[in-house]
């Protein structure tokens, strides 16, 4: 704000101060400086140095001494006047006017800075309220980005549903109509029906199979024990029998050796 204020004053410029310190620092680029703050070309210190410096050596349009320095050399020859013996009233009274004069002179272009300054104060609130109202803006922008992110996850999840939804319908559309579908059905219920009473009728056939299996199998044992009593009672008769001619055989020859040997051809 201060090096804005000194360039604002118009004719009132300061000459070139051989003091190094003094000179102003080049600004490199938009917004980009060599050093100091990152928008000014001067630190706050050297602000306050060089309007000090400025105020002190500050010339008018008309080049000549230092205005405060004038001012000084006018107040001096007045105190100096007051302070003679001699009636001297009009000199004091010139003095006094010429020391106003240039009392005014020099007030004038610190009106001037001070009327800078209040517009740069001015100026100052204005730019922080359109800082805020940019921050604002931007926290806005941001929460309106995050909005739309939102919405866009949304939609792209909505579309998704609706590519699926898509295919679906062509999966449906290309099914035959529901009719013929239905008849389809009704014909296999119909096949399943038929097949179904087939199964009750093979499961009764086959229980009847297997219970004239095994009354076969039943008889068949008893048959096989049948045959086996059979045999083993011809067995004992012929046991029995074969027995019996033993006896008699052995009978026989008892009787003939008792009597007269038998003559065997």
């Amino acid at each position: 704000m201060s090096l804005q204020i000194s360039q604002n004053r118009g004719p009132n410029r300061t000459r070139n101060s051989p003091n190094e310190m003094l000179k102003p620092r080049k600004v490199s680029g938009r917004g980009e400086t060599t050093g100091g703050a990152a928008h000014y070309a001067f630190g706050a210190l050297d602000d306050d140095i060089i309007i000090k410096h400025r105020l002190l050596t500050r010339t008018t349009t008309t080049r000549g001494e230092p205005p405060l320095k004038k001012l000084q050399k006018k107040f001096t020859s007045f105190a100096l006047e007051t302070e003679k013996d001699s009636e001297n009233y009009a000199d004091c009274e010139r003095l006094a006017k010429a020391f106003l004069q240039e009392l005014k002179t020099f007030e004038l272009p610190l009106v001037k800075t001070k009327a800078v300054i209040d517009a740069n104060v001015r100026e100052k609130e204005n730019f922080n309220e359109l800082n805020d109202e940019i921050n604002r803006k931007i926290v806005e922008a941001h929460d309106d980005i995050e909005d739309l992110k939102k919405q866009l996850e949304e939609s792209k999840v909505e579309r998704k549903h609706k590519e699926e939804c898509e295919t679906i319908r062509k999966l449906i559309a290309a099914q035959p109509p529901r009719s013929q579908t239905q008849k389809l059905i009704n014909e296999l219920e119909k096949e399943i029906a038929s097949l179904e009473a087939e199964n009750t009728a093979s499961s009764r056939t086959l229980e009847l199979r297997k219970k004239q299996f095994a009354l076969l199998l039943h008889v068949v044992d008893e048959l096989q024990n049948t045959i086996e009593e059979e045999q083993k009672s011809m067995m004992e008769e012929m046991r029995m029998a074969i027995y019996e001619n033993k006896n008699i055989v052995e009978d026989v020859a008892v009787a003939g050796s008792s009597e007269t040997p038998m003559a065997i051809d």
